[in-house]
């Protein structure tokens, strides 16, 4: 374990140093966090259960609503948008600064989301017809493969929004904030027809794209508007809850009427911005922490990684949960129905698997996300990581030395 402890601050140490020093740790810190964020939250709210011979997904928040309030903690969405909006525009700045085409800029900042991308679609394509060749229940099947999907709609956003960052970056928030709230007036208030509700997945991920943007041109180099926005946002959010009809969970959950998310509501779009002024507030406290070797050297790991992590997270849950099924029970936490504080409390002591499930899917596929397996020379090796693909997920625009 000392050499353990010896070898992780040497090797701190020399990420430390081998940053630039205009390097943004905050940058970095809160999309480390954001990433946290989305995979905690989908270990926790994600229920696999035994039903009917197969696997059915529920989620804690349909038996336990008292729980809503875990997922404000988790759902940081408008944190990835926030500083994907942040890093698109500073790059599109600088690149035509210095004369670089535009289709060479947004091909290299969308190249990293596609190569792990690819991989995971291979990967499963495979899975699914070797379990239907197999006799596995179609209904498995479509719950699993569903999983996997479902966070990709993520990253198609992103990748418009970042194609369009010449045209949107200097878009007020107030302009897709008003589109969205029309949208919910015409949806709820006057009967629309529920497709008009996906207007928002662009609009309402516009708003903290926008803002973003908007802390590139330093907008936000006083605490008074980002204050404003923690203020505001949590305020409408509270309000929207309590008298417009809103549910409280900020993720979908299964078979409710409404979800926040799934087109994003008024509520859900409130929410983010009050995410959006906390996480500006915390940036001096994070860059302060961020000089630190040892929590510098974690968060620019997870940002070299952070694709594979993200797109792979949900394949390691369930992948735990496959294997749990060779037990002769059910296993509590695993495969019970979440409707007690005690699946909650097994679910914790399950988390600890899925981390290690993820660390093997991580050294399996983490060299699609870099371009390949980088050349080894002496004692070490240096990973020259690009600019942040699009701000979110991406690695750190450093050239890292590793041990």
């Amino acid at each position: 374990m000392r050499k353990l402890r010896a070898r992780w601050s040497v090797l701190a140490d020399r990420i430390d140093a081998g940053t630039p020093a205009d390097r943004d740790r905050a940058v970095d810190a809160l999309r480390a966090f954001a990433i946290l964020g989305v995979v905690l939250g989908h270990w926790l709210v994600t229920a696999l259960t035994t039903a009917d011979g197969g696997l059915g997904n529920t989620s804690p928040l349909a038996h336990l609503p008292w729980l809503a309030p875990v997922s404000w903690m988790f759902q940081t969405l408008a944190v990835f948008f926030l500083v994907g909006g942040h890093v698109a525009a500073r790059g599109h700045s600088s690149a035509r600064e210095r004369g670089v085409p535009y289709g060479v800029w947004v091909g290299q900042r969308l190249s990293r989301l596609f190569r792990p991308v690819a991989a995971v679609l291979a990967l499963w394509t495979v899975t699914a017809a070797g379990m239907l060749l197999g006799g596995a229940e179609p209904g498995t099947v479509q719950t699993l493969v569903k999983l996997v999907l479902s966070p990709l709609w993520f990253l198609l956003v992103f990748t418009v929004l970042t194609a369009a960052t010449p045209l949107v970056a200097r878009i007020g928030p107030l302009w897709p904030l008003a589109v969205v709230a029309g949208v919910d007036v015409w949806r709820f208030g006057f009967g629309g027809p529920e497709w008009i509700g996906w207007v928002n997945v662009a609009a309402g991920w516009l708003v903290p794209y926008t803002l973003g943007a908007a802390w590139s041109r330093g907008a936000f180099a006083r605490r008074a508007p980002a204050a404003l926005l923690l203020g505001a946002g949590a305020a409408a959010t509270v309000g929207l809850v309590l008298w417009g009809g809103y549910p409280a969970s900020m993720v979908g959950v299964p078979g409710a009427p409404i979800s926040n998310l799934n087109p994003p509501t008024l509520a859900a779009v409130s929410f983010g911005l009050a995410q959006c002024g906390l996480a500006l507030l915390l940036r001096g406290p994070l860059e302060r922490a961020m000089r630190r070797p040892r929590a510098w050297a974690k968060v620019a790991l997870m940002n070299l990684s952070a694709m594979t992590i993200f797109l792979w997270h949900q394949t390691s849950m369930m992948a735990v949960t496959a294997l749990g099924l060779l037990a002769p029970v059910d296993l509590p936490g695993l495969h019970t129905v979440p409707d007690s504080p005690q699946w909650i409390a097994a679910r914790l002591l399950w988390l600890p698997v899925f981390a290690a499930a993820l660390g093997v899917c991580w050294a399996a596929f983490r060299t699609y996300e870099q371009g390949g397996r980088p050349k080894r020379g002496g004692s070490s090796r240096t990973v020259a990581a690009s600019r942040p693909a699009a701000g979110s997920p991406p690695a750190p625009a450093a050239e890292i030395t590793h041990a």
